[in-house]
């Protein structure tokens, strides 16, 4: 069948749309593969492992979904074929709703970011850091990334499962120390690290006053503000995606038309 220049123009860039959601699918299928299996990842800090895994499997599941509607778009606009064109439209139209759904329940959400971030890093803080390898390096991550300290400020690790396993296995303490008052935040609380005046200031007491060298706001409220500076380009993403995805449900409406009526085209 030729098409007149107008169709075939659309068939090719309906052509070009369906790679760009190939590349989309893929990267989702990447990017949840990567933070099932690199638990240092910021994200891996949610306290809801089950919750969390149950999304990155979505997340998988999406990419997948969107590799064979791209596939399916392909196909269809090379074979110029109405029964694959009209399944690309209703997987397609499908994923749109998904994806309006997903972003109304996102910002009806989004105040609950705090809520859901300062609980987790607080347990990480104060059980797992220097226990479980993974939190201890996301933890360091972050401290020296957004230059913070603790949760909400390095009082945190006072009776952390870190500082009490440094003090006990510390031998410079002397017989007229308060151990009880005194406690040791990590390395990457320190705004220079490796230097003889960050392994004086990492040793503080409750109440005392935090040295210059140390960073002496949390990370909570750091990490929110992070993730919240983001939200505009996720945003702006999603809109590119979402024009893309309406031009696509357009390509290929045309194109099934077009399909239908093939004969009054031929030469």
């Amino acid at each position: 069948m030729v098409l007149p220049k107008c169709y075939g123009f659309i068939k090719y860039a309906l052509v070009w749309v369906n790679l760009v959601f190939w590349a989309v699918g893929l990267a989702a299928v990447v990017l949840a593969i990567w933070m099932l299996t690199d638990q240092t990842f910021l994200v891996s800090l949610a306290q809801e492992q089950q919750n969390f895994n149950a999304g990155l499997y979505i997340l998988l599941v999406a990419g997948i979904v969107m590799l064979a509607v791209a596939f399916l778009g392909c196909c269809g606009a090379f074979r110029e074929s109405q029964c694959m064109l009209v399944g690309f439209f209703s997987c397609l139209l499908v994923v749109i709703v998904a994806q309006i759904a997903a972003g109304v329940w996102l910002y009806t959400n989004s105040d609950r970011l705090e809520e859901l971030v300062k609980p987790s890093v607080v347990n990480t803080v104060k059980n797992e850091y220097g226990v479980i390898e993974s939190r201890t390096q996301t933890v360091d991550a972050f401290q020296s990334g957004l230059g913070c300290c603790g949760a909400t400020g390095p009082a945190d690790w006072a009776g952390s499962a870190y500082a009490n396993f440094d003090r006990s296995s510390s031998l410079t303490l002397t017989v007229s120390s308060d151990s009880n008052n005194a406690y040791k935040v990590p390395k990457s609380c320190c705004k220079v690290k490796d230097s003889a005046a960050c392994d004086l200031a990492r040793n503080l007491k409750i109440a005392g006053i935090v040295s210059p060298v140390i960073y002496n706001e949390g990370c909570v409220d750091k990490l929110v503000e992070a993730l919240k500076s983001q939200s505009c380009i996720v945003i702006s993403v999603a809109i590119a995606v979402g024009v893309l995805e309406l031009l696509g449900l357009i390509f290929a409406l045309i194109l099934c038309c077009a399909s239908g009526s093939s004969e009054r085209y031929k030469a």
